[in-house]
This record gives structure tokens, sequence and C-alpha cells, in this order.
């Protein structure tokens, strides 16, 4: 099937006139992928749904396909490191951009053309598990010629517990304590923040009768409304835009609202605004300390509004985890997490802009629940999981780490 689906992509583009170069082949492609067969769109589609099969079997969390920097393999991310598949055939930029045109649509295809980017989710059925499986995708041009990342999107919620929070942590974070507030889970891309923010929409559906909008770009777990009902919202599909979405929210009668990702002024201001109107609000940012993340929302508005800004995000603010997937000694990953409760001590410094101040607040906060991100990884490296090099490596206070390790 796969060599039957590789001719099918090799005599389409060879069909690509020589004179037509850059962008424009992506272009023609798009204007005439409707000429295969209906049978030839479909080896395409099984060979796509193989690959990402074999991501599954080899328990790839990111895989990489087409444009100049894949070199023509396919590349998958397996326990953090990203490598070639060699047993998998090549693809020109041309075939690659093919095989990933052909999982769009229409409007799709149109939006990667104009923006030059397109987030999208994938799902197919999985016959050796016999259950759906999705996908977090991600279009883009890399030098002329599209290439696609796809992040495998866990078919099972780890429960909370196994998060290893301190338990007023999450009573801190739960709508069953508190009806409303601000909690943010931040890291870099890849820091397992979904995964997380999934752990605590199920842990609320478990027990707690509630109305859950997630706006989120783009959708990855659905979860199954049970004690609560939860309702999707996915940005360029269902709604426009996060911002959008979260004023739109209001009307919707939700108990909670989960933002997938603060990424822009707009998005952030209506957040504050809907946390403000009483809701219990979570969602992310892209940062690797507590204290990061309360920075960046500040220096994400017009200086003219960051006072104001600054005292409603210390009215509002609820906690913060930031964390990291450390490479562990069995060659997987583990988490590890810095985690800030906002105390009244808390509040005053980020009203009085002494931000600085918080991490000795973090330092000494254990009984409210509160920890370092070298508190954590020093407890790691404890219960040798990981070794001393990758807890200095991850540390964001390397001197810190260093004179905890001396005791």
């Amino acid at each position: 099937m796969i060599a039957d689906a590789k001719q099918v992509l090799t005599a389409f583009t060879t069909k690509i006139p020589t004179t037509i170069l850059g962008p424009e082949r992506v272009r023609y492609i798009i204007e005439h992928i409707n000429e295969l067969q209906v049978e030839q769109k479909m080896l395409l589609l099984n060979l796509m749904n193989d690959i990402l099969g074999m991501m599954i079997e080899r328990q790839a969390s990111d895989i990489e396909i087409g444009g100049f920097g894949a070199q023509n393999f396919v590349w998958m991310r397996i326990f953090g490191k990203k490598e070639r598949v060699k047993d998998l055939p090549q693809f020109s930029e041309d075939e690659a951009s093919t095989l990933i045109i052909s999982l769009l649509n229409k409007t799709q295809c149109e939006m990667l053309l104009s923006e030059r980017n397109l987030d999208f989710s994938y799902s197919f059925k999985y016959d050796k598990v016999q259950a759906v499986v999705r996908f977090r995708a991600d279009a883009y041009f890399d030098l002329d010629s599209v290439a696609l990342n796809m992040r495998y999107i866990q078919a099972r919620i780890r429960p909370i517990e196994s998060l290893e929070f301190h338990p007023f942590a999450i009573k801190m974070m739960s709508h069953n304590y508190i009806k409303f507030g601000l909690s943010l889970i931040t890291g870099i891309t890849g820091s397992g923040k979904s995964a997380t923010l999934d752990a605590i929409i199920d842990y609320h559906n478990d027990s707690d009768p509630c109305h859950i909008v997630v706006i989120a770009s783009p959708v990855e777990f659905v979860h199954k409304s049970r004690a609560s009902i939860i309702k999707h919202r996915e940005v360029g599909r269902d709604v426009t835009s996060f911002k959008d979405g979260v004023i739109q929210s209001l009307r919707q009668d939700p108990d909670i609202i989960v933002i997938g990702e603060m990424r822009d002024p707009e998005t952030i201001l209506s957040a504050l605004e809907v946390t403000d109107t009483g809701h219990k609000v979570f969602s992310t940012l892209h940062t690797s300390s507590a204290t990061e993340s309360i920075d960046r929302i500040v220096a994400e508005i017009h200086p003219t509004e960051q006072e104001r800004v600054r005292n409603r995000l210390a009215d509002v603010l609820i906690s913060v985890v930031s964390q990291k997937l450390i490479p562990s000694l069995d060659g997987k990953r583990v988490l590890a997490k810095e985690v800030l409760i906002v105390t009244p001590s808390v509040k005053a410094a980020i009203k009085n802009n002494n931000t600085s101040e918080i991490y000795m607040m973090i330092n000494q906060g254990a009984p409210q629940g509160m920890i370092t991100m070298e508190q954590d990884l020093l407890r790691l490296y404890a219960e040798r999981k990981i070794s001393k090099e990758n807890a200095v490596s991850y540390a964001n206070n390397k001197t810190r780490i260093l004179q905890l390790m001396k005791g």
C-alpha cells in the first residue's frame, strides 16, 4: 500500500510544469489535487494513517513531514529526541506538499495560502486499538514548500493525582473550593501543558456539576460530559478567535472557561474581564517560571494600561503552574513543576511591581502547596528519577539548584 501511494504522489507531482517555481508550486497542487481519483485520494489518506500508526507504536510525541529542512525524510520525536525514520520512503518536497494538502478541505487550503500557516486537528479510527485517535497539526511553509508537524494526543488522561500536586494546590484550582479566579499552566512548547490542563478538566468532570467551555486552537483531547457538561469550541472552526470565544462564552452560562492559550493582548484582557465577572478561568502561557508568567502578561499590554492590568491580575490570579518535561534515567521523561499560590503577600508583590520577591515566597511556601522548580528538580534527583546534569541543566536558577544539592 505504501508503495502504491508513493507511485500516486510521484505521478501527480511529475505533472507540475517546471516553469512553475517557488510557492506557486503549492498553489498548483491545491488547484489540481481534485484531479486525483477517489481511490488515489484514499491511498494517500491511508498512507498518512499508516505513518501515524507507526508513530503511535514507537511512542513518538511528534512527527515532521515535508519542507526543505526534512531533507525528504519523515522525522519523529521519541522520548524527546527528534530522529529520521529510515524505514519509510523518502518524499520529495512536492510529494510531501501533496500528501499534506490531501488532508485539507478547500477552506483550509485557502487559509494556508493566505496566512502561510494553518492549525487544525486530525483524527482517524486506528484498527489496532479499535478507537479513534487524534492529532494536533500545524501546516506551514518552509522555503516555499509545505511542512507539517503533528502531535499525538494521548487517548487517556493522566489522573490529577499522578501529577503530584500538593493537596492544597489542587484545592485552589478546584471550582468546588473557589468559584472564580485565573489559574495558569505555563511552560515551553512540548512541556505537557495541554496534558495538565486536560487532567484538571477531567478532575472537575468527575464530581463537579458545572458547565465547562473549552476554547482551543485546535481542540486536542475531546472530553465526554460526565458530572460536568463540556463544550468544545475550536478557533477557526467553531469560533473566529480566542477573544471572540471568550466574549461569546459569557452568553453560554459557563462556570469554567478554558482558554487554550493567552497569545495576544486582546485575549489576555478578555480573560481578565471574564474572571472579573465571577468565572473560573484556566489558560496557558509559553513561559518557564511563575514570576516570568506574571511579568509576561503585564508586558504584553500597552504601557499606559500596565498599571491597571497589574492590579487587576493581582486581584484575580489564583495559581500558576510552570512545568518542564525532564529526560529521566529510564530513557523517558518525567514532569518537574513550579507551583505558585497567590497569597496576600504575593498579591501585594504583584500590585507593587515587586515580582522579584515572589521566588522567595514560593521557596518558603511549602505549607501552602508551593514549590520552586529547583526544589522539585532536587526531589526528582533525590528519588533517582533524573541525573544531576539534567537537574542543573533544566533549572531556572543554576546557582540555587547547586546550593540545594550541597545541602
